[in-house]
């Protein structure tokens, strides 16, 4: 990875100000060690409403960043991030890029190597990473063999031009491969369109090479909230609740050890001050951009995760094709 970027003060951009973008703007304006040169979005009314709360410029045309910024984060729908990317990639930008990477593999893979091509750096937002809890059991969790996983939604109107895999399932499905790090052996999958024309319900199972299991399930019609994974080890299991910040261990108790509400089971409850989860992630973003480092989601995780996502959607769409015959 090339060394281009000496400058202590990082110039950044965002592109797309819509819902989730126009945080990014804010994340960027409150860091020091980084000027937000401008904004951009489709809609000026938009851009120029988010650039003066911000105190930059906006645009309505992302090339007019070319040769301004130094990084720049991506935050417009899916099928434009291909393109918006590689155009960064070509004129020496670095780039943060919302989940999904993109909307094909191939496009990730195009990404990937324009990148390594060029010495820049893609980092996906698969913000759940930066969640605390989440960062916090990164040292209990050791070889999960079996996890399972529940993201409910309640039905919002935002976010239905993807399905519920690209729209919530990924998230898990990025951590999970995170956690377990082995290549997959078998994915079965089932979901169904119920209030919209893409998939709102999805359930996928998987099987990994190391033996590792994992049920996936997603959903944005449901009657609560709720974002929870459990991952079950030798001696024990992790549950992690996203939504609220909180961690319960439970584990084989050592002989003699104490909190065992379960006859020899420790079990180990720990909860977190609510954390700005996207602030942590635009400031890695900007920590890897100043030291030519790798960041904590690449574009090839980014890459991977989709590629489970888009595996599990054709599936579906498949079963789906057969009952509709």
């Amino acid at each position: 990875m090339t060394d281009t970027v000496s400058r202590e003060t990082i110039r950044a951009g965002v592109v797309g100000v819509g819902h989730l973008g126009r945080w990014h703007a804010e994340k960027y304006a409150s860091l020091e060690n980084v000027e937000l040169v401008g904004v951009v979005d489709v809609d000026e009314k938009q851009a120029v409403a988010v650039a003066h709360k911000n105190a930059t410029r906006a645009y309505t045309d992302y090339r007019e960043l070319f040769g301004k910024v130094d990084a720049v984060s991506i935050a417009v729908p899916t099928p434009m991030h291909h393109a918006i990317a590689r155009a960064f990639l070509e004129n020496e930008t670095d780039v943060l890029i919302e989940k999904p990477i993109t909307t094909t593999v191939e496009q990730a893979d195009d990404l990937i190597a324009l990148a390594e091509k060029k010495g820049r750096i893609i980092q996906v937002g698969h913000l759940e990473r930066f969640n605390p809890a989440v960062v916090a059991a990164r040292d209990l969790i050791t070889e999960p063999v079996f996890i399972e996983s529940n993201r409910l939604s309640i039905y919002q109107p935002r976010g239905t031009d993807v399905s519920v895999i690209h729209d919530l399932m990924i998230h898990d499905i990025d951590l999970i491969l995170h956690f377990v790090k082995s290549d997959i052996r078998y994915c079965h999958a089932l979901g169904t369109p119920l209030v919209t024309d893409s998939v709102d319900i999805a359930n996928a199972h998987i099987e990994f090479e190391n033996g590792a299991v994992a049920n996936v399930t997603a959903s944005r019609i449901s009657g609560k909230t709720e974002r929870k994974i459990r991952l079950f080890q030798r001696e024990g299991y992790i549950s992690i609740d996203f939504a609220n910040h909180v961690i319960m261990n439970i584990r084989q108790a050592a002989e003699g050890e104490e909190n065992c509400p379960i006859p020899g089971m420790y079990m180990d409850h720990r909860s977190f001050d609510k954390a700005d989860a996207l602030r942590s992630e635009i400031l890695s973003f900007v920590e890897a951009v100043q030291a030519r480092s790798e960041p904590v989601v690449s574009g090839r995780m980014g890459r991977d995760a989709l590629a489970l996502a888009v595996d599990i959607i054709a599936q579906i769409d498949t079963a789906m094709a057969r009952i509709n015959r």
